[in-house]
């Protein structure tokens, strides 16, 4: 028998201390929406998440004594009366958000960083943090704990070291050591999935971009790529890796260069010289798609897997947050319609968002996408973006059935479908028992 969670409102005075409040219920919202948590929405907070402040905005709970929702400025007054803030979890890798942070978010005063941000409480009979996530990717090896800065320096030296004129390798160890980036920490580990940036420039202008904003608004969190790397040093980076490591990926792609589809030659002649020097590991490219004729030289090349990045499979709200220059959707869609036509492993890298993601139109319009074009896998990846900033843009009407009834509808209907967060090796693609004859695109 499945005893009752009371699940408490967490709120943080001015200093940021957080706790619970003594009187609200954890609410949540699913787009601008705020509402109750079901049951199946809930997981306890995952090992390696962090909790932060939502600067100037009041947090919103249900009364249990009024029954209904109520914003709250202050704590009661036997509490103190102090005023309080609300908070977001960002949760570790792997875990999906079903709801956003129940907040007045019309009171805060600058657009919030990019983060993903999650609804939290407190869960009161085993005092722990519970938030509205679902697993979506078993993998651990991304877990924080596996990546020791203090023995990650002595690797970054040596490898500078080794290789003192390699512009691209001395990019990775900026990234490893003064952003934090676990892709490129898993270079200097020898292991796993490995980043390759190639592009300085995109022909997107994502209103989340983490490495490029046009304006103050939201800073990046890293900076770009300023350079291409030459094909020799892609592959004096690339190629021991595919050969040493364990579970070898290399990744074009990453968040700290615009999109490599733009260098699509040079990252073609990279590959190339790669699959000539080792058949081992794992070539992946992640892109936005934009340029359908490079996608069909990549596959001759030699990559093994491409993700296409989308926030949405309704072109207006594509448009709303890529702002694409020189591309259309159709592009898109065309790129799609060439890897599978060319063997590849195809991945959705879905910017997924509570209220927009959930929405009736938005779940029919990918089952269409995924059958028409046999996607293999939908890796369900959290927007980090200011939630009013996002729901302006798109201004979507109408609730969501809930991110949780939107996955377990869209894998009932599409049983093949896999769902993840991270990029597989050649050998993982398909588990055991899963259907991989998709029928070709016309």
């Amino acid at each position: 028998m499945t005893t009752k969670r009371t699940i408490l409102a967490v709120v943080a005075d001015a200093s940021g201390e957080v706790f619970e409040h003594p009187e609200l219920l954890m609410a949540g919202m699913n787009g601008p929406d705020p509402r109750l948590p079901r049951e199946d929405e809930l997981i306890p907070l995952p090992e390696g998440s962090r909790l932060f402040t939502l600067p100037g905005t009041s947090p919103i709970g249900f009364d249990r004594k009024r029954r209904r929702l109520v914003t709250a400025e202050r704590l009661p007054r036997s509490w103190g009366g102090g005023e309080i803030q609300a908070v977001s979890a960002f949760m570790a890798p792997a875990f999906t958000r079903t709801l956003l942070p129940a907040a007045d978010y019309r009171s805060q005063g600058e657009t919030l960083p990019l983060w993903a941000y999650t609804a939290v409480g407190w869960c009161v009979e085993e005092e722990r943090f519970y938030v509205a996530g679902a697993r979506v990717d078993r993998s651990d090896q991304w877990h924080p704990d596996r990546f020791d800065d203090r023995l990650l320096d002595p690797l970054v030296r040596k490898a500078l070291k080794a290789a003192p004129e390699n512009r691209l390798l001395e990019q990775l160890a900026r990234c490893a050591v003064d952003y934090h980036c676990f892709a490129a920490k898993n270079l200097f580990f020898s292991r796993w999935e490995a980043p390759l940036p190639i592009s300085p420039a995109c022909n997107s202008r994502c209103l989340g971009c983490i490495s490029l904003q046009e304006s103050d608004c939201c800073p990046s969190s890293q900076e770009r790529l300023s350079f291409v790397p030459s094909v020799e040093e892609l592959c004096e980076v690339a190629v021991p890796h595919l050969q040493k490591a364990e579970n070898a990926i290399v990744s074009f792609g990453q968040g700290c260069e615009g999109d490599p589809i733009l260098q699509a030659d040079t990252a073609c002649a990279a590959v190339r010289r790669m699959r000539q020097a080792t058949s081992r590991g794992t070539i992946n490219f992640n892109t936005n798609g934009s340029i359908p004729d490079a996608v069909d030289k990549l596959a001759e090349a030699g990559v093994d897997s491409i993700r296409f990045s989308l926030n949405s499979v309704r072109e207006e709200l594509y448009n709303a947050y890529y702002r694409p220059r020189g591309y259309t959707y159709g592009d898109v869609l065309e790129s799609l319609r060439r890897a599978r036509r060319a063997g590849l492993f195809i991945m959705l890298n879905y910017l997924v968002f509570p209220g927009v993601s959930d929405q009736s139109e938005e779940v029919e319009a990918l089952v269409r996408l995924v059958e028409e074009f046999g996607v293999d896998m939908v890796q369900l990846r959290n927007l980090s973006i200011d939630p009013q900033l996002y729901l302006r843009a798109t201004a979507v009407a109408g609730a969501g059935i809930g991110m949780k009834a939107m996955m377990d509808g869209v894998k009932a209907r599409v049983p093949r479908l896999q769902y993840g967060y991270f990029n597989r090796t050649r050998e993982s693609f398909f588990p055991s028992g899963f259907e991989t004859d998709w029928p070709l695109p016309p």
